[in-house]
């Protein structure tokens, strides 16, 4: 149930988006025929243990717009209210993404993070505007605007979205409520850019941990989503509340504590050009594990992790001094928790 009008929009989300979001995989079955319910309520309770404020429910992992709505019903039981459960616009055509979208309203999602479909290939920004438009005006629900190398609208503007096509699209479409800024990816241009124009008028989300907590030195963040930072256990929330409180040098010495397992994180993400292609997923469930949550193996196809990085992302996750599963690895793809 939307408790706000389109116009309140951006309102409502200053008022409820705080803290961390943290992203969700998909858990199956043993043949791969279903979800895994009881494994996705477990990771679910797992991020409130840490004190995630909510989670993007991931859907370019071979699932069905249906699985996904049983997805985010099972979140919301397990998550409660006020849990904030983002739906994920990575369905194949914009036509499917309105109707899963519609699917995982009626099951409880509250938030949404605009994406783009593999196969679409604008050729100018007002198509893009006209894709993004069209989608926001299907929800009444706050929409994050997603600026990332990987949609390859730098083909059309060096920045993808430019602060002149963003102005549009906050002056037109009312339920975008924030931004999750990664223009220019891997560098910070594109969130020092969004934060100067737009901060205070939408939120500014930077989700790349690893430059928001230093960033914070000098930006007011109120929200960083979203990203697999779960994998760090609680890190993450414990570092960004401590600088959004005043205290930025407990925060500092936090982000120095876990550099090793940011090393390794950045080793499995870069196994392809960083921002570009495709993430491995398989290396954040396998992260993911090593911290507690289900784990398992994804539907294919799904990228695979070399046993170095494995072991390099275990060994990282010690020398950080956080918390790491001691089973096997073989105990990996079969997942925690039973169906």
């Amino acid at each position: 149930m939307v408790e706000y009008t389109k116009s309140e929009a951006r309102d409502w989300a200053k008022q409820n988006w705080n803290g961390c979001i943290a992203v969700t995989m998909p858990s199956y079955t043993a043949d791969f025929s279903g979800i895994n319910e009881k494994a996705i309520a477990h990771d679910i309770l797992k991020l409130k243990e840490l004190g995630f404020a909510g989670t993007l429910l991931v859907t370019e992992l071979n699932v069905t717009p249906e699985e996904n709505a049983r997805i985010t019903a099972v979140a919301r039981e397990v998550g409660g209210p006020d849990f904030q459960l983002f739906f994920h616009c990575s369905f194949n055509t914009l036509e499917e993404n309105l109707a899963a979208l519609k699917l995982a309203e009626k099951a409880g999602v509250d938030s949404v993070l605009l994406s783009y479909p593999t196969s679409y290939w604008p050729t100018s920004l007002d198509q893009v505007f006209d894709y993004t438009k069209t989608l926001c005006d299907s929800t009444d629900l706050g929409v994050m605007l997603f600026g990332l190398p990987a949609w390859g609208f730098e083909r059309i503007h060096p920045a993808g979205m430019p602060v002149k096509w963003v102005r549009k699209v906050l002056d037109e479409i009312p339920n975008i409520v924030a931004i999750k800024a990664e223009q220019g990816y891997p560098t910070i241009g594109g969130i020092m850019e969004m934060y100067h124009h737009f901060n205070g008028e939408v939120i500014i989300s930077c989700p790349i941990e690893s430059e928001t907590i230093p960033l914070m030195s000098v930006l007011d963040f109120q929200f960083s989503g979203t990203s697999n930072t779960n994998w760090t256990s609680d890190y993450f929330p414990r570092a960004f509340n401590l600088a959004r409180n005043g205290r930025w040098e407990e925060a500092m010495e936090l982000w120095w504590q876990v550099a090793p397992a940011r090393a390794a994180n950045v080793a499995i993400l870069t196994g392809s050009s960083v921002g570009t292609t495709v993430i491995n997923r398989t290396g954040w469930k396998y992260q993911e594990w090593l911290a507690g949550f289900n784990g398992g193996a994804l539907r294919g196809p799904a990228g695979r992790l070399p046993d170095r990085l494995m072991k390099q992302a275990r060994a990282a996750l010690i020398a950080s001094g956080l918390p790491v599963t001691d089973a096997p690895d073989e105990e990996f793809v079969r997942g925690r928790i039973p169906a």
